[in-house]
């Protein structure tokens, strides 16, 4: 089953959608994943999406958003935080190739922003390199609790915006993408129990975004 990819960051991000609904619904079409599209892409890709999301194993974005081949360009690291790689994918995802839309995708019950909460009550970091992932989301649980937001799904939309933002900041090229209109970057926060993908942020689109989880 091969589509006419989006062309704009408002049709990469319905069609994103258009997707969960069907995976929510228990009606999924499981589209691009037969022997045809892979001999199609095969050469070449043009994916239509970059998701940049957490590494949980049950986050996996090909079946939460009912896609196949060459549909998205996916990044993935514990509690998505991110390192001069992870920017560098991203960057090659928009610029090389030209992925109008660019999805941080975050879940409830996630382990970093768990360990993170915890690290700060109790004062003892995880040994190794869990902590680094630890201290990159530990900022995003200091901001929600300086702003009252202290519910775990608060401070979880807090991380996911804090990304988004840090995202652009250190991305020239695609905040300069995103001010021209040529792609968008959304946040998503995904419910583990109902498959349900929900806005918490938006830059380069405008749409409504969920007050609260």
């Amino acid at each position: 089953m091969t589509e006419i990819q989006a062309a704009s960051p408002r049709e990469a991000f319905e069609l994103l959608l258009a997707g969960n609904q069907r995976f929510i619904a228990g009606a999924p079409e499981h589209p691009n994943q037969d022997a045809t599209r892979r001999t199609e892409v095969a050469p070449s890709q043009r994916p239509f999406a970059v998701l940049f999301g957490c590494s949980d194993s049950r986050l996996a974005a090909e079946i939460i958003f009912d896609r196949g081949l060459g549909d998205l360009f996916v990044v993935r690291t514990a509690g998505h935080v991110m390192g001069p790689e992870v920017i560098g994918s991203i960057e090659y995802g928009v610029e090389v190739l030209d992925c109008p839309l660019v999805v941080v995708l975050g879940h409830d019950s996630c382990g970093a922003v768990g360990a993170a909460c915890a690290a700060l009550e109790d004062g003892m970091a995880p040994a190794g390199y869990i902590r680094d992932v630890v201290e990159r989301v530990t900022p995003s649980v200091l901001a929600a609790r300086a702003a009252g937001r202290v519910s775990a799904d608060e401070i979880l939309a807090e991380h996911i915006k804090h990304t988004v933002g840090l995202l652009l900041d250190r991305s020239r090229l695609l905040a300069q993408r995103v001010a021209d209109g040529q792609a968008a970057v959304v946040g998503l926060c995904y419910s583990l129990a109902d498959g349900t993908a929900r806005l918490v942020a938006a830059r380069g689109l405008d749409l409504p975004v969920a007050s609260a989880l």
